[in-house]
């Protein structure tokens, strides 16, 4: 009697949550007047800024560099192949056809250049989140024409990645398959653990739990391991003739049983819509695959705000008062060439306003409140080493951005190493700073509002992770061309060898030899070639893309319902 009484007043506090939230939205934001940061370049910027803005230029160069490498898929032979003789759309068609518009935010384009065995443009596959009839999705594309749509291990960890932005974002998830399976030299980086292969299904069957919608597009190959992907989708559509699906293709069936077979008569469109139920929706050419997909999109269980309302908010929207390339100038090329971050902040706010928390005290850390397209955040920004009292002020600013559930920016930018113990006196400081680091760690890995990440400089050392970094996922993280991300920055390496007296002239060969390490492991395009980030975006775009992923957080909340868990939707 009591559990039953106890679960009826759960269900009914739920229920006036919800009633609350649905409230809630339909009343306007609390009207705000923060004060006006008057940030102007001075002459005394000058030349900190000019040494900035040429080390920009040259990210730059790279930057583009990259991003034509990767356009180009598998090179021209792989893309003649692949349109000519097997007369398939190359992936950014499919998502021209698929999306509402070009302007979508994808994730880690770099990832799979310069990896030991070699580069894989886009690893393989191109993933992102854009709208499908208004609606964010996150899309996961296979490329056939790099390796012929093979696995490689970058090429799982981005789909996985991809995901899990799905998880903790609450987003529908839409697989364009086109896949030769895995790679298999580097089968036991690929099939066995955790975070490898297996756990794209197993995510598959946790989302549909979830009420997360899943749709998949059979629009190639999906051999061996990518044969599950369709399979464990809600709903499924497939192409006539270029979609397959098999765990062992015709050449396995020809040496296991010396029977000749085609693709399409061993698992063609056909054989799926009509026999084995495998699929929902037969389509004659893509075009009608990805007609279908975005009318299966419009029937979840989403209600939108008003076109009318979006558009009234985007107009009552500021605009910075400074312009966003200046923020070319202010990305420092190194540490000692660091401007203050209030400078950065005006450039990306609304109107460049900022409410600033705790101003007079731990002013290495700079926290306060501002908008960014009309979404209101907390920010915590780097403005010099992470003092004792900086990361108190930001324990005491996380948790009450938590208690308001207000989501976090952190704009990081961290001190090149960690300060030496020469003293007793040092020692005490240190050991006060590294209790309340530890204190702004716990406040950021409990923090339940959604995070997002930009390293605007360094990303060095135990302070990285005080200010969100990979380790403490946020929902998104981001680089800026110019960033640096190691244990300690390039120059630095002396931090962490201990002084060898005796052997002078050895050590500091050590020490040359570990810097360069550093300088090339540290890049920007290093790390996200390995993931160790959603992309590297340019200074001048960070306020649109701020903008997509804070509305892209939001859209969770007009999920009609979300609360019932289901067991996964099981196929026929």
């Amino acid at each position: 009697m009591h559990r039953s009484i106890t679960r009826f007043a759960e269900q009914r506090w739920h229920c006036s949550v919800r009633s609350m939230s649905s409230a809630v939205r339909k009343r306007r934001a609390l009207p705000s007047a923060f004060p006006v940061l008057d940030q102007p370049l001075k002459p005394i910027h000058q030349h900190v800024y000019e040494a900035n803005l040429r080390n920009s230029s040259a990210c730059l160069k790279k930057y583009t560099e990259f991003s034509e490498k990767v356009r180009k898929g598998g090179g021209e032979n792989a893309i003649a192949r692949h349109t000519q003789r097997n007369r398939k759309l190359l992936v950014r068609d499919r998502l021209r056809l698929l999306l509402d518009d070009e302007d979508f935010l994808e994730l880690s384009p770099f990832a799979g250049l310069g990896l030991p065995y070699g580069d894989i443009p886009s690893a393989g596959c191109l993933t992102g989140i854009g709208r499908i009839n208004g609606l964010w999705c996150v899309f996961i594309a296979n490329d056939a024409t790099v390796k012929g749509g093979t696995a490689y291990p970058i090429t799982v960890k981005k789909q996985l990645r991809a995901q899990e932005i799905a998880i903790q974002n609450r987003l529908p998830c839409v697989y364009l398959v086109d896949s030769g399976g895995a790679f298999l030299p580097l089968q036991s980086e690929i099939f066995p653990d955790k975070n490898q292969g297996g756990r794209t299904f197993y995510n598959e069957a946790i989302m549909s739990a979830m009420k997360i919608p899943q749709v998949s597009v059979v629009c190639g190959s999906c051999t061996a391991g990518g044969a599950y992907i369709p399979t464990m989708a809600e709903e499924a559509v497939m192409v006539h003739r270029i979609g397959t699906i098999f765990l062992g293709g015709p050449p396995l069936v020809k040496a296991a049983t010396g029977e000749e077979v085609t693709p399409e008569d061993l698992g063609g469109a056909t054989l799926h819509a009509e026999v084995s139920g495998c699929v929902d929706h037969f389509a004659w050419e893509e075009k009608e695959a990805f007609s279908y997909t975005r009318n299966i999109i419009s029937t979840l269980n989403f209600q939108l705000p008003e076109e009318e309302e979006e558009t009234k908010k985007r107009k009552a929207e500021e605009e910075p008062l400074y312009s966003s390339e200046e923020l070319l100038g202010l990305a420092p090329k190194d540490y000692n060439y660091t401007m203050d971050v209030k400078l950065v902040v005006s450039r990306l706010t609304d109107g460049s306003r900022f409410q600033e928390f705790k101003a007079r005290y731990g002013t290495t850390l700079v926290t306060g409140f501002a908008k960014i397209h009309g979404h209101l955040v907390g920010i915590v920004a780097n403005n010099g080493e992470l003092s004792y009292e900086a990361a108190l002020k930001g324990s005491h600013f996380v948790q009450l951005c938590d208690q308001r559930d207000i989501p976090l920016l952190f704009l990081q930018n961290t001190a090149p190493s960690a300060a030496l113990t020469l003293d007793t006196k040092q020692a005490e400081i240190n050991t006060n700073r590294l209790k309340a680091q530890g204190s702004m760690m716990s406040a950021v890995a409990c923090a339940s509002v959604p995070k997002i990440t930009v390293v605007i400089g360094g990303c060095h050392g135990a302070d990285s992770y005080a200010l969100c970094g990979r380790a403490f996922e946020p929902n998104f993280l981001f680089l800026w061309p110019n960033a640096r991300v190691s244990v300690t920055a390039p120059g630095h390496a002396s931090s962490l060898l201990l002084p060898n007296g005796e052997q002078e002239e050895e050590q500091k060969k050590q020490e040359e030899k570990l810097d360069r390490k550093l300088k090339e492991e540290s890049s920007a395009f290093f790390s996200s070639g390995r993931l160790w980030d959603d992309g590297v975006i340019l200074p001048q775009d960070t306020r649109k893309v701020l903008r997509d992923s804070l509305d892209i957080i939001k859209q969770q909340q007009y999920q009609l319902s979300t609360e019932k868990a289901r067991s996964a939707v099981l196929r026929i």
